[in-house]
């Protein structure tokens, strides 16, 4: 009797044991060279992972960049870089431009986001970011989006969450954006908070615009019911 009891309890900690496991396999890390094998096994040695940020902004910019890393290498913790604290970026940043075997960092200003529109001034920023590397990739791997340059790619949706390559690029962007922000922008403009909400459209951000008018680094194409409130002021 003794036994069976013992074999019962058993039982009853293993149906409560194995819930757990399940659940830690749910959770193990994502593969995030599954594309970059495939194609280095098909004969395409430097892959460029590209995206941008700063595509919904009011202010400054839009910013891309491409990065070639080197086969095989895996950056522990690189991943959608808006997922990660300033400080884990500013880190893999780091990191990023010291093994990447080249970076190009492409830009597209406030003039020309208003004159094409932000999807083409984004296509621009990223054609640049390419043209802007050492060497020409064999291959391109781009977050949702086409370059318009004569090399073999792919667009994968949400790519920096499922491409190191792409992954990495967004981490160059943003960083790069974020300190054009915080130290250059910042300081032609001091009054509109630039340094803290990197050109997104807070309500502070707003209001700034409402009392002091649009600098001439604003998107007035993104402007237009802010504008048409300000004028009604004055």
């Amino acid at each position: 009797m003794k036994e069976m009891n013992e074999l019962t309890e058993l039982t009853q900690l293993d149906a409560l044991v194995e819930p757990k496991k399940k659940k830690k396999e749910l959770v193990e890390p994502k593969d995030l060279l599954i594309y970059e094998r495939e194609y280095w096994e098909s004969g395409f040695e430097h892959i460029a992972g590209i995206d941008e940020v700063g595509r919904g902004c009011l202010f400054g910019d839009v910013v891309a960049a491409a990065v070639i890393l080197p086969r095989d290498l895996i950056l522990e913790g690189v991943n959608d870089s808006k997922k990660l604290t300033e400080k884990k970026r500013d880190g893999l940043y780091d990191i990023i431009m010291e093994k990447a075997l080249s970076v190009g960092i492409g830009y597209a200003d406030a003039e020309t986001i208003d004159q094409l529109n932000i999807k083409q001034a984004a296509r621009l920023a990223m054609k640049r970011a390419v043209e802007a590397l050492e060497g020409v990739p064999d291959y391109l791997l781009v977050d949702a989006e086409k370059v318009d340059v004569n090399i073999t790619q792919l667009s994968i949706i949400k790519g920096d969450a499922n491409s190191q390559s792409i992954a990495a690029a967004s981490i160059i962007a943003k960083v790069t954006r974020d300190r054009l922000c915080k130290e250059d922008w910042d300081t032609l403009y001091p009054e509109y908070g630039l340094s803290i909400h990197k050109g997104y459209a807070t309500k502070f951000h707003r209001e700034q615009i409402m009392a002091l008018g649009a600098t001439p680094m604003h998107r007035r194409s993104f402007l237009g019911n802010l504008l048409g409130e300000q004028h009604t002021l004055f």
